[in-house]
């Protein structure tokens, strides 16, 4: 895990490589599927109790997360 701040705050990253993505997630960021088997971020704020907010990101859209409002 490591911490990544922005311009939308301090973010809470985990790396989840495609052996350990078993299931589908849905970005928040395009709306589309991560299919299992894809390597992928989990990110949430960085606040106490921000876990609770823990989603699921194509690596490409949480780099671009700046550039778009998730949908």
């Amino acid at each position: 895990m490591r911490t990544e701040s922005g311009s939308d705050g301090d973010w809470h990253l985990r790396p989840v490589p495609a052996a350990s993505s078993g299931k589908p997630y849905r970005c928040p960021g395009c709306v589309q599927l991560i299919p299992p088997g894809t390597p992928h971020v989990v990110a949430w704020p960085a606040d106490p109790g921000g876990a609770d907010e823990r989603r699921h990101w194509h690596r490409s859209c949480w780099s671009e997360r700046g550039r778009r409002r998730p949908a």
